[in-house]
């Protein structure tokens, strides 16, 4: 069996892969204010910037392999999302199957249980297999004094050749009005992902009893 070198994710145009707390993240938040007189508008779109930067801060924290997002204006409206790569090793001597891996996530940090509409099902991902998926509205602690509710989607990635292995995709919006249409795109962009192997060229999907 050929083993996982490296991955690929595709990420849309918009997205960006640098620290979103940098110039460009303020330069989007300028232009948001300025579409608005609106105080309670302009507190809106504030918190939002500020979810934006906290969330990138707390993927550093936690060891992301990758890291991106976007602040897109589009006419009055503003979308943000985030998408963020984690490695996952079980620990030895203990056993991490995907429904047992599945069950772990999407547990909303500000109060430690699952959300009322978590889903935890099987997708087919083209490059990789079926896998696990979990979708849910977290109420996420980003600080001491933050929660933010975000729509959130983590698909599970067996790492071939490597049986005690997994790359969790996870992405999230605060765009809760937008729940199908976000759940469209992450689904999009999660179906790009391939391993690939030392040479560059992409794995066959490989079949790993849960």
């Amino acid at each position: 069996m050929s083993t996982a070198h490296r991955f690929l994710l595709d990420i849309p145009d918009l997205w960006d892969t640098v620290d979103l707390s940098g110039e460009e993240l303020s330069r989007t938040r300028a232009k948001a204010l300025a579409t608005t007189d609106d105080p309670r508008e302009k507190a809106r779109i504030n918190d939002m910037f500020r979810q934006g930067r906290e969330v990138s801060r707390a993927a550093r924290r936690h060891g992301a392999l990758l890291a991106a997002g976007t602040a897109t204006l589009y006419g009055d409206d503003l979308f943000m999302a985030y998408g963020m790569v984690f490695a996952v090793t079980t620990p030895e001597g203990s056993e991490l199957t995907l429904p047992v891996l599945s069950a772990q996530l999407g547990i909303s940090s500000a109060n430690g249980t699952a959300p009322k509409d978590r889903v935890i099902t099987s997708v087919k991902v083209p490059h990789v297999g079926t896998v696990a998926r979990v979708t849910g509205t977290e109420t996420t602690r980003l600080t001491s004094d933050i929660d933010v509710e975000l729509l959130t989607m983590h698909t599970m990635m067996p790492v071939p050749g490597r049986a005690d292995d997994f790359l969790v995709v996870t992405l999230a919006s605060p765009n809760l009005p937008l729940k199908n249409e976000v759940y469209d795109l992450f689904d999009a962009i999660t179906g790009t992902f391939r391993f690939l192997t030392e040479e560059g060229e992409p794995l066959a999907p490989v079949a790993r009893a849960s």
